[in-house]
């Protein structure tokens, strides 16, 4: 077996004094695990969590049954009992307490109280399955494994410690141990952190940087503990593992597209966060990305949480040509999320005349004519002419948040005024790669006429 560092000892203590910092992260300490029947769900732990939050011994325990039996099934590989394991965490298990009774649901996380789940970190957790692996820090929350940490000595390339997560998931080594895992990690000291999860190659694997773009209260608070940590991997930790943090980040921003699960970067976390308070006070605004940071995922986590914390909302997606929308159509497909995308500018009308359907996209050009093209018709009596047509009594059912794609092109003009008109109470988001400093020209030069 092979034995640790003098060095690597020396930052895997610093790293979990971290963890256990009481005036930082507090969490429990579960010792150095070497005994060889490690799991990465701690029964007794979990089962004791699920009591103090009021659930009976029956249904704690076949909840447990229910979570052992997807974290254990890997006939359909890793990715498949992740994802089945990540469901379970997410919307709980369903199970009944006697036959014949109706199902109720055990939640594993308390996601809405940090307080009330238990945080915890191991060191040096030997693992066997087809062979003997020990990483080097494992944290919990209520006894289920959700990270991994292999960290290096600061001569040592974090590549190295990326490189010991994606063996230790390979099918010969511990892949099992890894089916609750959502974060995989590897950091040293002069490199700081970088994180995955199972299955990132090396190359996909991110670096988080503590931005203030969000103004709520929980990032600034970090932001603010931060500044009394000026090691880089002691404040990423940090940055990533503050507990209400911790439960924000797992719940509403991981997802699984097309075979390849996927984290979001410290850029579409702020955006978002800062989306969320701009809704919460009723206003819209722009999220700018550079190209290839990763829009369309951001539209994704963005509209996953207001339809899943506004029972009335409806997200309509606009994008200004045919090969962008078949591409948010694809994507949305691709994390399993029911989108419906219209064919014609009547087909327009009647989805937002109906309650049926509650994630659209469309085309902006079919808020210009019915056939859906774009022609010299003079827009303004084209809106006149539009609203004649229209159903009785149309209006655009239910609560609609607008997200307008390369909207540097097409928040403005008379497509968007026809837009506006139909859709007069909803809430819009624009998204653009475009540098704003050139958007603001933009908007000058059309507002002078130009």
């Amino acid at each position: 077996m092979a034995t640790i560092g003098e060095a690597e000892r020396t930052a895997q203590n610093h790293v979990i004094s971290l963890f256990r910092n009481q005036a930082l992260l507090g969490y429990e300490y579960y010792g150095n695990r070497k005994p060889y029947e490690n799991s990465n769900i701690e029964t007794d732990k979990l089962t004791a969590f699920l009591r103090r939050q009021g659930y009976s011994d029956v249904l704690a325990r076949r909840a447990v049954e229910e979570l052992r039996k997807a974290a254990g099934n890997l006939q359909s590989g890793l990715y498949a009992a992740n994802k089945a394991v990540y469901s379970l965490l997410k919307y709980g298990a369903k199970v009944r307490e006697n036959p014949g009774e109706a199902e109720k649901t055990v939640f594993f996380i308390d996601w809405a109280h940090p307080s009330k789940n238990e945080f915890a970190v191991a060191e040096e957790v030997t693992v066997v399955d087809n062979c003997e692996k020990r990483p080097d820090i494992v944290v919990y929350i209520n006894g289920i494994a959700i990270a991994v940490i292999e960290l290096k000595k600061s001569t040592i390339s974090v590549a190295n410690g990326i490189r010991q997560n994606l063996t230790n998931q390979h099918e010969y080594f511990i892949q099992p141990f890894f089916t609750t895992i959502q974060f995989t990690m590897a950091g040293n000291s002069s490199e700081g952190l970088r994180y995955g999860t199972v299955g990132t190659d090396e190359k996909n694997y991110l670096e988080w940087k503590n931005y203030a773009e969000s103004r709520d209260n929980n990032s600034l608070d970090i932001l603010e503990a931060c500044k009394g940590l000026p090691d880089k991997l002691d404040w990423q930790l940090y940055s990533m593992f503050q507990k209400k943090r911790l439960l924000d980040f797992i719940h509403n921003f991981v997802i699984f597209d097309k075979g390849i699960k996927k984290l979001c970067r410290h850029n579409q976390f702020f955006g978002i966060k800062e989306a969320q308070l701009k809704i919460a006070d009723g206003k819209g605004g722009i999220i700018w990305h550079t190209q290839g940071s990763g829009k369309t995922l951001t539209m994704v986590w963005l509209s996953k949480w207001i339809l899943a914390n506004d029972p009335e909302a409806r997200v309509l997606i606009i994008t200004d040509r045919d090969e962008l929308d078949e591409q948010v159509e694809k994507t949305y497909i691709g994390v399993d999320e029911k989108i419906v995308r219209t064919k014609t500018c009547a087909d327009l009308i009647s989805k937002l005349n109906s309650f049926e359907n509650r994630l659209i996209c469309s085309l902006i050009h079919k808020f210009g004519n019915r056939s859906g093209e774009i022609t010299d018709l003079d827009y303004d009596r084209y809106i006149e002419e539009l609203f004649k047509t229209l159903p009785p009594n149309f209006s655009a059912k239910g609560k609609f948040y607008v997200f307008v794609d390369e909207c540097h092109r097409t928040q403005s003009g008379k497509l968007n005024q026809a837009m506006k008109a139909i859709l007069p109470g909803a809430l819009f988001i624009g998204f653009t790669g475009t540098p704003l400093f050139y958007f603001k020209l933009l908007f000058y030069f059309r507002n002078l006429g130009l």
